[in-house]
């Protein structure tokens, strides 16, 4: 399938407009279809059974992607997941409240954390290529009266975002150092299923 065919070249598990708009930009036609998992029960038995951050990433991208591809045969589904762990290992979830996310900046204010963004594509149900990439965020020292400004004023943009901050706004503000890619911290692995893209043939190499 060349670049410019109308034809999905990807099916992404998600609704997420940020992962839709990152494909695009790169160049990928892609669709969004549910994949109707029920994320809060598997994070919470994954979690539960002590799985890692890393490998509940993983697990969850792996599941969105499986379960859309078992409707849709051959179609190439790509399920994508991100989760944030402190130091100690300790997992942040999306905020609940505008409290919940002042409570999440101040446990990551002057400490560093890991990003984890799993990606798995599927096709007849099964997956055919799976990444997991790694960024490090170091975040500054954060006042009190820094983090209610910044939520009160980022609140809507936040209120869907692990960590609370969108690095590519505002949310740059937070940190001294960061390593890793951008595309990492913003949901999706994006350059390495560019890759596996062209390594089968979808996109131009």
């Amino acid at each position: 399938m060349d670049e410019t065919s109308a034809e999905p070249m990807l099916i992404l598990a998600s609704k997420s407009k940020a992962r839709r708009a990152m494909l695009e930009a790169a160049g990928v036609v892609v669709d969004c279809l549910s994949p109707n998992v029920d994320e809060d029960a598997l994070k919470a038995g994954l979690k539960a059974e002590g799985v890692t951050a890393r490998n509940l990433a993983d697990a969850l991208a792996e599941a969105k992607a499986v379960r859309l591809s078992r409707r849709l045969g051959p179609a190439l589904v790509v399920g994508a997941d991100q989760l944030l762990a402190l130091e100690d290992g300790t997992m942040l979830d999306k905020p609940e409240s505008r409290e919940d996310a002042k409570a999440h900046l101040r446990l990551l204010s002057g400490k560093k954390h890991k990003l984890f963004s799993a990606a798995v594509i599927a096709a007849h149900g099964s997956p055919v290529w799976r990444h997991i990439d790694i960024a490090t965020l170091s975040v500054r020292p954060l006042s009190d009266a820094f983090i209610d400004q910044y939520v009160d004023a980022e609140w809507e943009n936040i209120r869907h975002c692990v960590g609370c901050y969108e690095i590519e706004g505002r949310g740059a503000q937070l940190f001294s150092d960061i390593k890793g890619s951008q595309f990492t911290i913003m949901g999706l692995p994006l350059l390495h299923l560019l890759d596996y893209l062209r390594v089968r043939g979808i996109m131009p190499s």
